[in-house]
């Protein structure tokens, strides 16, 4: 039996609630990548590492997060490709693969993809299932840029958690629970909104 009335389908992402299909779904894109670029040079060098502290990492989560798998996947490949191309948009305003810590750049497109896909699974919706989603995320982006590091660095895998992994940890917890604040609160507003639409 055929109804009037058409169920809006239900947003999977936070960015399935803005309006529009193909436009909305490029400009997501390079929004995404805009993002990363824009929170990398929030970079702090550290003492004895080659990969500074950055907010990029933290962009990356959200945009996964709020786009879901293809979107946010291709954000970083765009960030990737244009950063390859000489756009200055990496850490500290650098470009290229010649980087130590490119590796974690490569990682990049399957964290936001991954993320994305658990975020379409509802894993943004509560602290604790962002908390789990952010931490899968963070964990990609150290598995592909640890063994670039090793390579670019000719250093074993011992020496290479010391200068990738080790001095991030406290910062990356903090960027997992500032994720878990700002997604289910996120969430739970666009809910608000809608209903008060209705």
């Amino acid at each position: 039996m055929a109804t009037a009335h058409v169920a809006r389908r239900r947003a999977a992402v936070l960015g399935d609630l803005l309006p529009g299909a193909l436009v909305r779904d490029a400009a997501l894109v390079v929004g995404a990548a805009a993002l990363v670029g824009v929170f990398a040079q929030v970079a702090v060098p550290i003492p004895g590492t080659p990969v500074p502290v950055s907010g990029q990492t933290f962009a990356v989560l959200l945009a996964g997060a709020a786009l879901g798998t293809w979107r946010a996947a291709l954000g970083m490949v765009v960030y990737l490709i244009a950063g390859v191309a000489g756009m200055p948009w990496f850490a500290e305003g650098s470009s290229g693969a010649g980087s130590p810590s490119f590796g974690y750049i490569l990682g990049f497109v399957v964290a936001a993809a991954v993320v994305g896909r658990l975020a379409e699974r509802g894993g943004d919706r509560t602290p604790a299932r962002t908390i789990g989603t952010m931490l899968v995320g963070t964990v990609i982006m150290y598995a592909a840029g640890v063994p670039y590091l090793m390579a670019a660095l000719g250093v074993d895998l011992g020496r290479a958690l010391e200068l990738g992994v080790v001095p991030f940890l406290a910062g990356d917890a903090l960027k997992v629970l500032l994720a878990a604040g700002l997604l289910p609160t996120a969430w739970r507003l666009a809910g608000t909104r809608r209903d008060t639409a209705a």
